[in-house]
């Protein structure tokens, strides 16, 4: 998706993202509400499916971090997609009584083709996204759409697992019968190192997003606009990272290069945008 806004601020336009959990992977949505900050504010963030199935576990934990409103819908018979009605009901009644500029259908089922012609239809613009095997003619009924494996800005992080102490040997185990003076406890707490910022996913990926989003031609974007891009995405608070305000936040993953001009004002940019310019053109 290209942002329609070259200026690199989004007009405030009001987005309902519908979300079919059951076809999209809970590990894609903080590069969607990224992608989406290019257009304006996804005001509405609902999913939808079965709450209770296994298959939507390592959803839990996501729709809070996001601020998302679950939709329960039970599975009332055996090979039908009750998901997919209740979708389309929530669609038609939002049209209809919010004042919303766009729709976003996170899905990669063709049976939501008819609802996004009709949404267009009304003169709202849809914004797509899907997996490689979302079929045709759902890809092509929006006005954009997007493939989940193509968003930018996706984090993997390796968790890390600690090694297990190697076992005594046999020869160096005690026998039961020789005395041994049990260790004086160490009362002193151990400090835990702090985990660095730029191995926080979802972070790394609001943050990159909101560059990308409010980034000018040269390859910099004014902090303000980076920070407002990054609120629109999640509720982010600078200060829950121990950093006062969104420069120190953007520093503090070492993934940015930070500018003060001499009139005050920040500026900010990827390290990997290799095509930026040395310096914000002002």
């Amino acid at each position: 998706m290209e942002s329609d806004s070259p200026s690199g601020n989004p007009p405030a336009r009001r987005i309902a993202l519908l979300i079919d959990a059951d076809n999209v992977s809970h590990t894609k949505i903080a590069a969607m509400l990224a992608e989406l900050s290019k257009y304006g504010t996804a005001n509405i963030r609902r999913a939808y499916g079965d709450w209770g199935s296994s298959g939507l576990k390592g959803w839990k934990a996501r729709l809070h971090e996001f601020a998302i409103r679950p939709i329960q819908q039970f599975s009332y018979s055996t090979g039908k997609n009750a998901t997919d009605i209740a979708l389309v009901i929530d669609a038609m009644e939002l049209l209809y009584t919010q004042k919303l500029d766009a729709f976003c259908i996170a899905s990669s089922d063709a049976d939501f083709t008819p609802l996004i012609m009709q949404l267009k239809a009304n003169g709202h613009e849809v914004y797509g996204f899907g997996e490689r095997k979302t079929p045709a003619p759902f890809v092509n009924a929006c006005t954009t759409f997007l493939y989940l494996d193509s968003l930018d800005g996706a984090v993997t992080v390796d968790p890390v697992v600690s090694e297990p102490a190697p076992k005594a040997k046999r020869k160096d185990r005690v026998k039961p019968s020789a005395k041994v003076e049990a260790p004086v406890a160490d009362s002193t707490p151990i400090a835990t190192a702090p985990r660095p910022l730029a191995q926080d996913a979802t972070l790394v990926t609001i943050l990159r997003g909101a560059v990308e989003a409010s980034a000018r031609e040269d390859g910099w974007a004014a902090m303000s606009a980076a920070g407002s891009a990054a609120k629109r995405q999640a509720p982010i608070d600078p200060r829950n990272y121990g950093v006062k305000n969104f420069p120190g936040l953007f520093e503090a993953t070492g993934l940015f290069e930070i500018f003060k001009a001499e009139s005050g004002q920040s500026y900010v940019a990827d390290k990997r945008n290799t095509d930026r310019s040395p310096r914000p053109d002002r």
